[in-house]
């Protein structure tokens, strides 16, 4: 999981996992086929989970999310919310591809 969260081949933690964005390639390293291992949709639950403990949590307990006009609380929450959803997504979902290579869900989904 350690180096599917640093966007590393958990195989080898020497190729680029990402060929864009959130494109899972195959390790031009060790040549692990890293595409076979599915995270669907753990990746933004969890990723929605962490910035909702992390963020939303804490900030329930500052008075500005009470007493300032609703469109300037939105206006500056949400674009932090965004830009931190956005960045935790691909080491979420790293983490995730890791966690099934470690547990060798390939052999599961390649058998008939």
């Amino acid at each position: 999981m350690k180096r599917g969260a640093g966007l590393r081949c958990p195989n080898c933690g020497k190729g680029a996992l990402y060929r864009k964005y959130l494109k899972v390639q195959d390790c031009p390293a060790c040549g692990n086929q890293n595409s076979l291992y599915p995270a669907d949709d753990a990746p933004p639950y969890f990723t929605i989970l962490i910035v909702g403990h992390l963020v939303i949590g804490p900030l329930l307990f500052f008075p500005f999310i009470w007493q300032a006009p609703t469109a300037l609380v939105l206006s500056t929450v949400m674009p932090a919310l965004l830009v931190l959803t956005l960045l935790l997504l691909p080491v979420v979902k790293g983490a995730v591809v890791g966690a099934h290579w470690s547990l060798r869900t390939r052999e599961v989904v390649e058998e008939p």
